[in-house]
């Protein structure tokens, strides 16, 4: 067995349509933001839930929402994840959540674009996800599964995301552009 033995999509679905419960405990909400110029800071969210209505034959059909609560925050720092929940950045006292809507949705062959609604901080602005299968498969417990893996890059500033501190040699402690990336399984409901 190789590694591309595992980069390889499994199929145990012929058609993924119906409603799913995104399996937090083997899904990742990631980020990762440019630090001091220089490095990548990568976190990511441990606390948060998401349902699917996946309709194959009529795309726009289908629905995703997440729900995320901003305190769960983790960069493998407790002080930088202390200031990412203090008013400087989400404030997740007074905005315990941040939560995703589709607004709209699109399939070309395995590859699905998600269009929605990302509020942070009570701030709803549109984002687009592309995503690409990573297939389906039945695991030893019985649960049918789809894969997904997406990403995108937004700017925190739409969002009231601006607290920065200048470098001494000129740029900026915190970059504005942030890239979201997605990896989901999800599991078919009953």
């Amino acid at each position: 067995m190789s590694i591309s033995d595992f980069d390889t999509p499994t199929t145990a679905l012929d058609d993924i349509a119906g409603d799913y419960t995104l399996d937090v405990s083997h899904s990742r909400l990631g980020f990762t933001a440019r630090h001091a110029m220089v490095t990548k800071v990568r976190g990511h969210f441990a606390d948060w839930s998401g349902t699917a209505h996946v309709d194959t034959a009529n795309p726009a059909a289908s629905k995703v929402e997440l729900t995320i609560k901003t305190a769960s925050i983790e960069t493998g720092s407790p002080d930088r994840n202390g200031h990412l929940v203090s008013a400087d950045f989400f404030d997740a006292e007074a905005n315990p959540e941040i939560t995703f809507v589709s607004t709209d949705i699109s399939r070309d062959g395995d590859d699905w674009t998600i269009a929605g609604d990302l509020t942070i901080k009570g701030v709803s602005k549109p984002v687009t996800i592309d995503f690409e299968s990573t297939g389906s498969a039945r695991d030893p417990f019985g649960n049918l599964r789809i894969g997904f893996e997406g990403s995108t890059t937004i700017n925190r500033k739409d969002w009231g995301l601006t607290w920065n501190a200048a470098l001494e040699t000129g740029g900026v402690l915190v970059s504005d552009k942030i890239k979201l990336e997605f990896d989901i399984s999800a599991i078919r409901n009953a």
